[in-house]
């Protein structure tokens, strides 16, 4: 994309800035006392179409087409986002090999607009054409199909999936010439690792549970993470104050849903300079991810509500805004 091209697109992202929610308004949201309110709140800001069923998923699947038909509209050639779709892939991956497996019989368990879709994976998965698959998707692909179809163990299939996801995100961020595709990269590899560790404390997980788990990057020695997890919450604080998380250290005394919020505002804060960004991928990229973060807090906050959690509960979830 020319210069020229990314000035336009940025003008462009920088009008649709101003309608992003801000943590005043997510204020609003939380004050609404019911799951109804708060569907009429961002229906009054429209959210969703006309023809929109007044649900959550109808909802927010709508905000994250709109989000995607923008960025299209602007981008002829949209590989340079592939990074933000591995999640989508991979998790149509685990969709089709447990939909095989008969772990799930529903019909809406894939995310549209993958390439391959979900429905083309659970032909390749079913037809054991491997080959057809991705590249960084063919192993882990026949690991995890394996592991469950002859061991039935879902959490096991979940781990090579999981971690090839990782490993996809980061081999891309590596690959690429945009300095906020390499970061958003590196940040979301490093904050997983951080989630797994404090994770596999709590629930006893050992060394090898860990080190199927975690994926390398840069800012962390995954090793030594996962050393300390097996001693213990001190000794992940002790890790982490040496790294450049060190902020995070002092989270882990927080309950861990604190934690893990910090964890995904890493993301926000490292795309927030795009904001004064005149051009370039970057403040598109970071409207993609400004809006996956204000989708994903709305489905906290809606999900609390529906579950008649404290208020205190839901903020403690909430992620930090973007504007």
């Amino acid at each position: 994309m020319s210069e020229v091209k990314y000035t336009y697109a940025v003008a462009r992202i920088r009008a649709l800035e101003s309608s992003l929610f801000s943590k005043e308004v997510i204020a609003q949201l939380m004050s609404c006392q019911t799951k109804q309110q708060c569907l009429a709140f961002l229906s009054e800001r429209n959210w969703g179409n006309v023809d929109t069923p007044m649900e959550t998923e109808s909802i927010l699947d709508c905000e994250r087409e709109k989000t995607w038909d923008i960025i299209r509209s602007l981008v002829e050639d949209m590989s340079v986002f592939d990074v933000l779709v591995y999640p989508d892939l991979f998790h149509n991956l685990k969709a089709a090999i447990k939909k095989l497996a008969g772990e799930t019989s529903r019909e809406d368990i894939f995310i549209k607009n993958t390439s391959p879709s979900g429905a083309e994976l659970y032909e390749i998965i079913r037809q054991k054409e491997f080959h057809r698959l991705p590249k960084h998707m063919e192993e882990p692909a026949r690991r995890a199909t394996q592991a469950l179809i002859q061991t039935g163990d879902g959490q096991l299939c979940d781990i090579f999936i999981d971690q090839a996801t990782l490993a996809a995100i980061y081999e891309a961020g590596k690959a690429s010439k945009e300095e906020v595709v390499r970061k958003y990269a590196e940040t979301v590899v490093a904050t997983a690792n951080l989630k797994i560790a404090t994770r596999s404390y709590r629930t006893k997980k050992t060394m090898e549970f860990m080190q199927q788990s975690m994926s390398p990057c840069d800012t962390l020695d995954i090793q030594m993470l996962a050393q300390a997890a097996l001693k213990g919450m001190e000794a992940i604080r002790t890790y982490l104050e040496g790294t450049i998380y060190a902020k995070g250290a002092q989270m882990l005394t927080e309950a861990p849903a604190i934690f893990e919020c910090w964890c995904d505002n890493q993301v926000v804060r490292m795309i927030r300079p795009q904001l004064h960004n005149p051009f370039s991928i970057g403040p598109l990229m970071a409207y993609l991810l400004a809006r996956e973060n204000e989708i994903k807090t709305v489905r906290i906050i809606l999900s609390g509500k529906f579950n008649e959690l404290s208020e205190a509960s839901i903020r403690e979830r909430v992620r930090e805004m973007y504007v």
